[in-house]
């Protein structure tokens, strides 16, 4: 309890509510066999407003994506059903489902809509996913206009990706499968979700015994042979009692739901309003000095190019994606890329949102809707905006506004992890199109309403996101380096950005004195694999104070990773990757409060904190989060991987002397011709003589307030005057971005 609890011991296919504690009943099988064959649902009416329009538009994204043909070799799963079971639930909970349960699908469960080619005649497995629903915006706050009629259809198009994401992931594996949503599908839904264990039977309406009649479902068929749940009793329905309000079994408390569902709509699960505001971020940005760069100078866009070499260009292409449940993925991301912007409509009204206090807490309770984890609001500066885009063409800023979102890449599953291993690719990417599908579903939304609205995505954007998460008062530049830590959620997320001209009410950055924590605490920099963070001082980089990686390094390393899809062991290890809520170890919600709080305690608190942290062997991998299956991908066919899964553990004795660490550095002068899309090759022996004569920020703050002139490498290579040239048609691993940018 003071350490830690018993949800460190929960097994992660259990999920997060405590289903195992429910009596069953085996008779409502041959029930629910004798009722009569209905249609698949569908909706009755059209969408109603602009959010309902933009979900149901989504909802057909993951349709499109919601069938195909498996893998034409089948992957080397165990052939034990259980086993099974616990990567396809895990996979389920991963990707944010509330409940999962698993059954055979009875003859009369089906609509008699298949396959054209009847494929789904084969499906004898139905693995069911429930959503719960969102809750409704205060009066006042003008999201509740948009979300009141469009509540179910959040829920629809939340479960329906999370269906089309499995169903990609067991056809990945050499199996049949389909997702069955509100809409598309050939299922009896309901049936299904009774027979699967996940809800009883009150008249005409289904309850859940926790979530009640609050949530939508969408189905999974497959012949993959999974283990079976059975369905609850009728007097399950009578649940919860005192044991899921402490808790139960490792499970989300009752009292931490109901912690959350108090908080005001447009406020996180987080206090991120107690935390200390100022009106800088608290590290130093010269925001004269600081130049645009180009999408080009991105390392793993150069990786792409060939600037790293032909390895390192060849894994670009495989990265994250050669893992089966990421690969499941790809084609929804792929197929949000051309609706990320468009034309706002002409016809609407942006007058009637005048209040920019009220717009942005619509936004923002419009982004946890959909799923966001923390969001603030900024102006953009100038900086933030790319010069050039990815095929060598001037971006023009074109938005003042920005709504940077948070998704958080998931506790549990981290401490099952490595960190570089087979999952932490997939960490990233399920962050990514969950981000993607809020942020576009918010542009749409915004464009309907009459305001210019863009997505900026990790797979097509037009911003740099780490200077507008600190701007948005969303954290702290860390150790890590290019990566902001949240007082919260620490550095276990990625980011995704809505752009707009809708007026709104900014946020300030906070203090937390993450500065002085990073600047006592070295933890990320033993554990990374590759030596590619600091062990030293901050410096001075393209105008922002930074403890600099060695992005080159860092770049490298994910791509090639032999034993893993990425890397991630500086989000693993680090000491800021705790449970803070109602239901995390007393002493870690006590660390983090004094963190904010009590502030001068950390000169005395931090050596202990870190000692502790690695004493309690936090950072190891906790077995009994570990779900998913280790495969890699090769040519399209999962395999045992080739090289192996990393095992790693923690690193106590490494050691780097500061003055010793070879670190290369590629300030704005070094960066490639911006519109030549042919390799340039990097040059890491006169990068690595940078560390040289880079300023350090004392000098470089004594230097601007004296008007001294910038450093010559500041000033970014100029694009080629001949305009873009190279080959400009190289496929991208996303596939290209045909929208607007409106």
């Amino acid at each position: 309890m003071f350490f830690s609890t018993k949800g460190d011991r929960r097994a992660y296919h259990l999920g997060a509510y405590p289903l195992e504690t429910l009596p069953r009943d085996d008779g409502i099988i041959a029930l629910e066999a004798a009722r009569p064959p209905i249609a698949a649902p569908k909706y009755q009416s059209p969408a109603k407003g602009p959010l309902a329009r933009s979900l149901r538009a989504y909802l057909d994204i993951f349709i499109e994506t919601a069938m195909g043909p498996p893998a034409v070799a089948r992957a080397p799963v165990p052939d034990d059903p259980y086993r099974r079971m616990v990567d396809v639930k895990g996979y389920g909970y991963f990707m944010n489902a509330s409940q999962v349960g698993i059954c055979r699908i009875p003859a009369n469960a089906w609509s008699g809509e298949g396959d054209a080619d009847g494929r789904t005649a084969e499906h004898t497995y139905a693995v069911v996913l429930l959503l719960e629903h969102g809750r409704l915006p205060e009066a006042g706050n003008p999201a509740r206009g948009w979300i009141e009629p469009a509540l179910r259809e959040a829920a629809d198009a939340r479960i329906g990706g999370i269906a089309a994401c499995l169903s990609g992931h067991i056809r990945k594996l050499g199996f049949p499968a389909r997702a069955h949503v509100m809409g598309a599908g050939a299922l009896d839904m309901d049936r299904l979700a009774v027979l699967a264990g996940l809800a009883v039977r009150d008249g005409e309406r289904l309850q859940n015994p926790f979530i009640k009649a609050g949530f939508s479902v969408a189905v999974v068929s497959t012949s993959y042979e999974l283990a079976l749940d059975r369905p609850l009793a009728g007097r399950a329905a009578t649940r919860p009692g005192l044991a899921y309000w402490l808790g139960q079994n490792g499970a989300t408390s009752g009292r931490e739901r109901n912690r959350r569902a108090k908080r005001a709509s447009h406020l996180s699960a987080y206090p991120m309003e107690t935390v200390p505001r100022v009106e800088r971020p608290t590290t130093l940005i010269l925001d004269d000095e600081v130049p645009r760069v180009s999408k080009r100078a991105a390392f793993f866009d150069r990786a792409l190019r060939g600037d790293l070499g032909e390895k390192a260009r060849r894994e670009r292409s495989r990265f994250a994606f050669k893992q089966p449940h990421t690969a499941g993925m790809m084609a929804s991301m792929r197929a949000m890329v051309p609706i990320q912007g468009g034309e706002s409509s002409p016809d609407a009204a942006p007058d009637d949102y005048s209040d920019g206090a009220a717009n942005a807490r619509a936004l923002k309770s419009l982004s946890y809707l959909l799923g966001a984890d923390l969001t603030g609001i900024c102006e953009i500066p100038g900086y933030a905006w790319f010069s050039h885009g990815a095929k060598g063409e001037e971006i023009t800023p074109y938005h003042k506004y920005a709504v940077v979102m948070l998704i958080d890449q998931e506790y549990d599953t981290m401490e099952g992890a490595a960190g570089d291993d087979w999952i932490s690719g997939t960490q990233s990417m399920r962050a990514y199109l969950r981000g993607a599908e809020i942020a576009g579903v918010m542009g749409d939304t915004l464009r309907q309403l009459g305001f210019p609205a863009r997505s900026q995505t990790n797979v097509d954007s037009d911003v740099l996101h780490i200077p507008l998460v600190l701007w948005a008062g969303l954290g702290e530049l860390s150790r890590i380096g290019e990566l902001v830590l949240n007082p919260f959620v620490g550095p276990r997320f990625k980011s995704v950005v809505l752009t707009t001209d809708m007026p709104l009410q900014v946020d300030k950055p906070v203090d937390f004195g993450l500065q002085y924590f990073c600047g006592h605490c070295h933890k990320c920099a033993r554990e990374c694999p590759c030596d590619a963070i600091s062990w030293g001082g901050k410096i001075m980089f393209n105008g922002y104070e930074i403890w600099k990686p060695d992005a080159e390094r860092c770049a490298r390393y994910r791509l090639t990773n032999a034993k893993g899809s990425a890397c991630g062991r500086c989000m693993k290890t680090c000491p800021l990757n705790k449970v803070v809520t109602a239901d995390g170890p007393v002493m870690e919600r006590l660390a983090s409060w004094c963190g904010i709080n009590a502030r001068w305690l950390k000169p005395l608190l931090v050596p202990i904190a870190v000692w502790l942290d690695d004493y309690l062997g936090k950072g190891k991998r906790n077995p009994a989060k570990k779900w998913w299956f280790d495969l890699e991908v090769v040519d399209e066919i999962c395999v045992e991987p080739v090289k192996g899964v990393s095992q790693r553990g923690l690193n106590l004795a490494h050691r780097i002397d500061p003055a010793k660490q070879k670190m290369a550095y590629y300030p704005a002068n070094m960066m490639p011709v911006p519109n030549d899309l042919d390799a340039q090759p990097v040059d890491r022996k006169a990068a690595m003589a940078v560390g040289e004569i880079l300023e350090s920020p004392i000098t470089a703050a004594i230097r601007a307030a004296r008007g001294g002139a910038p450093p010559r490498y500041n000033i970014p290579t100029p694009p080629d005057p001949g305009g873009p040239k190279g080959a400009r048609t190289q496929p991208t691993v996303y596939g290209n971005a045909g929208a607007a940018k409106s």
